[in-house]
C-alpha cells in the first residue's frame, strides 16, 4: 500500500520550506521532497542583505539552514536526495512517483523554482557567486563603486542595469544584437544614464578571473568576429529563466513562458495543486516573496485537506 501524506511539497527552497513550516504547524503530515540539498538557490549566495530580520545581512548557506531547522522543528519531514520523477492525479489525490515507490498526497505544493539560463561559456560556473550573478536585486550592494557588466537585452536586463547604477560606478550593458528588446521607455532611461555604456553586437566568449574572483570579460563581435577585453569586477546575466515545470505539465495551466498560473492563494487550475516560489507566475522573485507565497499555498492547502477529510 502506498504511503499517504497530507501535504506533499516538491522542492526544498525558501518557498517549499516555508510551506512545510506552515503545513506542519497546522498539524498536517507534511513532507518535502528535495532532489538535492535543502535551501534552494539561496545557498549559493555568498551574502544576503535584503531578508528581514538580519540588519547586518546573512550568509546564503546559513539562511537556508535556518529555514530547514525551523521547518523540521515544526514537525515537517524533509527527504533529501529524493527526486520526484512523476506526478499524476487519481481522483482527488495526487500520486508521486519516486525511485521505486509511490506516495499518495491529499494536496500537492510545487516549489521547484526556476533556473536562470546560462551562457555556457568558460568561467561562468567557476566564478558563480564570486563575480557572476543572476540577481542584481540580491547582489548589487556588493558592487558599490565597482565596475560591472550586464548581459541581455530584454526588460530584466535593462531594469537590472538601471538598478545597478545606484551602486556601481559604471555599468556595461552587453547585447548580442544591434538593438534592445526591452520596453522603449526603459531603453530610453538606459540611453540617458551616464553610468551605462552600451556594447552592441557583442557576445561573451569567456569570463576571466584573478585570485578567485571575476576580473574581466573576453568579448566577440557578432558582426566581424573581432575580440576585445573588458575589465569588470562582476557580471550579471539576464538571458531568461527556465521554470522547472515538467512534473505538472498537462495537470494545470501554464503561461506563455512556462510559469505555473496561480491565483492569489497559490492555487493552480487543478484543485488541490498549489505552486509557490519562482516556478509560479508573479513578478518579484525574491527570497521574501517566495516565503510569502509558500505560506499562502500551505495555508490554503491545509483548508483543502481539512475539507476533504471532513467531507464538507
Amino acid at each position: 500500500m502506498a504511503e499517504i501524506v497530507d501535504i506533499a511539497i516538491v522542492g526544498g527552497g525558501p518557498a517549499g520550506l516555508t510551506a512545510a513550516l506552515y503545513g506542519a504547524r497546522g498539524r498536517a503530515r507534511t513532507v518535502v521532497y528535495e532532489a538535492g540539498l535543502p535551501g534552494g538557490q539561496i545557498v549559493t549566495a555568498s551574502w544576503v542583505e535584503n531578508y528581514p530580520g538580519f540588519p547586518e545581512g546573512v550568509g546564503g548557506m546559513e539562511l537556508g539552514d535556518l529555514f530547514l531547522k525551523q521547518a523540521q522543528n515544526a514537525g515537517a519531514e524533509i527527504r533529501t536526495l529524493a527526486p520526484v520523477v512523476s506526478v499524476k492525479k487519481e481522483g482527488c489525490d495526487f500520486v508521486l512517483g519516486l525511485d521505486g515507490e509511490e506516495v499518495t498526497a491529499r494536496a500537492l505544493i510545487l516549489a521547484t523554482g526556476a533556473v536562470p539560463k546560462k551562457l555556457a561559456v568558460d568561467g561562468e560556473a567557476k566564478f558563480a557567486g564570486r563575480g557572476v550573478s543572476w540577481c542584481a536585486t540580491c547582489d548589487a550592494p556588493l558592487y558599490r563603486d565597482k565596475v560591472v557588466a550586464v548581459v541581455g537585452g530584454g526588460d530584466a536586463a535593462t531594469q537590472e542595469a538601471l538598478f545597478l547604477t545606484k551602486f556601481a560606478s559604471q555599468v556595461h550593458l552587453i547585447h548580442r544584437r544591434e538593438e534592445l528588446r526591452a520596453t522603449v521607455c526603459i531603453q530610453e532611461r538606459c540611453f540617458i544614464n551616464p553610468k551605462i555604456t552600451m556594447h552592441w553586437s557583442r557576445t561573451i566568449e569567456e569570463i576571466v578571473g584573478v585570485d578567485g574572483k571575476v576580473s574581466g570579460l573576453k568579448l566577440r563581435s557578432t558582426e566581424d568576429g573581432s575580440e576585445d577585453f573588458l575589465p569588470v569586477d562582476g557580471v550579471f546575466i539576464f538571458v531568461g529563466v527556465d521554470p522547472q515545470n515538467s512534473l505538472i505539465k498537462g495537470l494545470c495551466e501554464l503561461d506563455e513562458e512556462g510559469f505555473v498560473k496561480v491565483d492569489r492563494n497559490g492555487l493552480t487550475s487543478c484543485p488541490g495543486l498549489y505552486a509557490a516560489g519562482d516556478v509560479s507566475d508573479y513578478e518579484l522573485k525574491q527570497v521574501v516573496t517566495a516565503c510569502a507565497r509558500g505560506a499562502f499555498s500551505a495555508y490554503h492547502a491545509l483548508h483543502y485537506v481539512d475539507t476533504k477529510l471532513c467531507g464538507i
